[in-house]
């Protein structure tokens, strides 16, 4: 399974405050879309055609470190590859809305890891009423 490093996300409980923490500290462009909840990070400011991270609320309580993206081609059979080869899913398959989806896993040292399947379809499953 051929895949690359797509993007990395920082978490905290207060995204916002860290926003401007690494503004400030590195020059990072760091902005909220509207109606989103997470800040979309450009390491270079002046390179407009791309986004290098996101920073967001914490997914899973006491995960402390900054998470990378690999994206697949399909994340259902990544998940599965995972789990063969001995690491287990932390988080299960989410939704980005209408930009890909994503699952959290960690290798079988436990190094935390996230999985990426670009999909512009991608939405979450409405929920049971």
């Amino acid at each position: 399974m051929a895949a690359t490093v797509t993007h990395f996300e920082i978490y905290g409980e207060e995204p916002g405050k860290l926003a401007e923490f690494y503004r400030t500290l590195f020059g990072w462009e760091v902005e909220k879309p509207p109606g989103t909840d997470y800040w979309r990070i450009r390491t270079d400011p002046n390179d407009g055609s791309r986004f290098d991270g996101d920073l967001t609320y914490r997914p899973l309580p006491g995960l402390l470190t900054w998470v990378h993206y690999v994206s697949v081609q399909s994340l259902d059979a990544a998940i599965d590859q995972v789990e063969r080869l001995g690491g287990r899913v932390l988080r299960a398959k989410t939704a980005l809305p209408r930009t890909g989806w994503y699952a959290l896993v960690a290798d079988p040292a436990g190094n935390t890891f996230a999985i990426w399947q670009a999909d512009t379809r991608a939405f979450p499953p409405p929920e049971p009423e």
